[in-house]
């Protein structure tokens, strides 16, 4: 899979994509990310890439020139199969959607900074436009971040333990179950028996359990289907 970033400020992804994970990912040629500064397509030399909103009000808007110019220089090289927008006007991000999303083979981010994007480019060459949240960053590049690591977990050979992914929380719609680590006894605080009993079955059923009582308890939301 190959992921390319449009931003203003690729310093601020070095870090996130250079540890853990995600650096696994790269190093085993699973997963190639492209950060890309939106400051090379500038139309002058002063490396402008904004301007005054129509209609007044505060804020600066990412213009259309180097938006369009930059992301077809991008897509000349190898299209996209999705261009995608952060935004918090965006479709929630979900595990579904990073479900499905780890099956595309390339797709470029588009990084929002100010007070966003020329709506034109967002109707003209966007596919996707997503959000991590109801709140609002000053720019798209950490929710990117976000996106990112929520889809490159999931391609196959990334997590020692790819079965791990299928346990986690959202997965099947439900919270992932409590879980518990050495020593069987802390303090007085004990790990549940059906865990040390060996019983792989009961194991299984004890977990569920767990998942639809921690659903219950915090986002019932997602049981009223």
């Amino acid at each position: 899979m190959k992921i390319d970033i449009l931003t203003v400020l690729p310093g601020l992804l070095e870090s996130p994509f250079a540890h853990s994970m995600l650096k696994r990912a790269r190093d085993r040629n699973l997963l190639e990310i492209g950060v890309h500064n939106l400051r090379d397509w500038a139309i002058n030399s002063h490396g402008q890439v904004d301007d005054y909103q129509y209609g007044g009000g505060a804020g600066m808007v990412m213009m259309c020139e180097p938006l369009a110019n930059a992301i077809e220089a991008l897509a000349a090289r190898n299209p996209f199969d999705e261009i995608i927008f952060m935004t918090p006007d965006g479709e929630k991000l979900t595990q579904k959607m990073a479900n499905q999303l780890s099956l595309k083979n390339h797709f470029l981010i588009v990084c929002g900074h100010y007070k966003g994007i020329d709506q034109r480019i967002r109707e003209n060459f966007v596919t996707k436009e997503i959000s991590v949240g109801d709140y609002v960053l000053s720019g798209g590049e950490l929710a990117a971040a976000i996106l990112v690591d929520a889809i490159g977990r999931l391609i196959p050979g990334v997590l020692n333990n790819e079965t791990s992914a299928l346990s986690d929380s959202f997965q099947d719609d439900l919270l992932a179950p409590a879980v518990y680590t050495r020593p069987a006894n802390f303090r007085g605080w004990t790990v549940p028996e059906v865990l040390l009993g060996g019983d792989p079955q009961k194991v299984e059923e004890w977990r569920h359990e767990s998942s639809l009582q921690r659903t219950r308890d915090r986002r019932p939301d997602l049981l009223k289907d």
